[in-house]
């Protein structure tokens, strides 16, 4: 066991393995579960398969929380990579240029996966999640690389309250001000205006509106505050220190959260502050959860199952939107095991053939060290 192990290594395991079991859920782990509920009827399984869809508006499932930690996780990565570029003395257009690079490349990656390339421009969509993480990504990068840490609180706390403000102050023709309802908000009033091909986000249950994009930076903040202390070189925090500090923290964001949700509920359609808070609060548990079993107490031979996911996690993303179809392919080499079993089995043995499938392809990768990287 080591006490500072982010001495001895420049990359986390602990963050690609987070980020591997983040991408499952997303990749053939949720409808995994959902089978096997209906299969066994086991309680605990039924609670988690009902976990495994989003709140239709207001409230919080474990799915609402798989796009907020993914861009969590790539907050935590930034002290890691934009800001040891400034330490090896590159320069600030040089840095600046790598970002942006990586703010169109993930823009465009967003409109292949949203089907731009069937160039049906009038049902488009232009909004995606990707976008959403590489514009929120890119703002916070720029506010880490020209402030103090004490700056980016500053930023981040001014974020949070000046989204509050405003979609509680200000009217929406035909509503009034701070209504919170998919037809009565600011946010979803904005796009209707702003937004071409598919105009209101909120009709098609979607999150990637423009003016949620502001409260999205500080979802990458609380991952830069937290990348910020694991790469910290000090003494006095030891690794078990680090993720017990991310631990409390993560509970003190719950709470805040929870508290603010009484005047501001967390709707993720919206990213509300609330929300924000809420969602970073479990993504710093889960971050405290993975450093302290795998880089502090060294518990790594389970990891590779996801790390493997997490070292090519847009890659599995891209693949999801239909470049590959997991599912017929887990049919096709798991079907006839499948109808070997009862009509309740059969819907698990092709949903673990799909995730089987999909990880095997990711594995072939890893092993010939391909990485989607941006």
């Amino acid at each position: 066991m080591t006490n500072n192990p982010e001495k001895k290594q420049e990359r986390l395991l602990s963050l690609d393995t987070l980020r591997g079991f983040d991408m499952l859920w997303i990749a053939g782990g949720e409808y995994l579960i959902v089978t096997l509920a209906a299969l066994t009827g086991w309680p605990f399984l039924q609670w988690a398969a009902g976990q495994m869809n989003h709140v239709e508006w207001e409230g919080f499932r474990f799915y609402d929380m798989i796009f907020p930690l993914f861009l969590f996780i790539a907050g935590v990565s930034m002290p890691f990579s934009i800001l040891k570029r400034q330490k090896r003395g590159e320069s600030m257009r040089s840095i600046y240029l790598h970002l942006v690079k990586r703010l169109i490349l993930l823009i465009l990656l967003g409109l292949i996966y949203n089907g731009i390339l069937r160039l049906d421009f009038e049902k488009q969509r232009y909004s995606s999640v990707l976008a959403r993480i590489g514009i929120a990504w890119f703002l916070a990068a720029v506010i880490v690389l020209n402030t103090s840490v004490r700056g980016q609180v500053v930023w981040f706390i001014g974020i949070l309250l000046g989204y509050f403000a405003i979609m509680k102050l200000i009217p929406v023709p035909g509503f009034g001000a701070g209504v919170l309802t998919p037809e009565g908000n600011l946010a979803a009033f904005i796009d209707q205006k702003l937004l071409p091909g598919r105009l209101c986000c909120y009709t098609y249950g979607d999150n990637e509106g423009l003016l949620s994009h502001i409260p999205a930076i500080c979802t990458a903040l609380l991952g830069t505050f937290a990348g910020h202390l694991l790469i910290s070189h000090d003494g006095r925090l030891t690794g078990l220190r680090k993720g017990l500090i991310l631990l409390l923290a993560g509970i003190a964001a719950l709470a805040l959260g929870k508290l603010w949700s009484l005047s501001f509920p967390i709707i993720k359609n919206l990213w509300t502050s609330s929300f924000v808070l809420y969602a970073g609060g479990w993504s710093l548990i889960l971050l405290a959860l993975f450093y302290l079993v795998i880089d502090v107490w060294g518990f790594k031979k389970w990891t590779l199952p996801f790390v493997v996911i997490g070292l090519n996690s847009i890659t599995i993303y891209m693949l999801n939107s239909g470049i590959i179809n997991f599912e017929e392919m887990g049919g096709y080499f798991f079907g006839g095991l499948a109808n070997q079993f009862s009509e309740l089995a059969q819907p698990v043995i092709l949903a673990a053939g799909a995730v089987i499938c999909m990880w095997t392809f990711l594995y072939l990768l890893y092993r010939n060290k391909i990485f989607l990287k941006v």
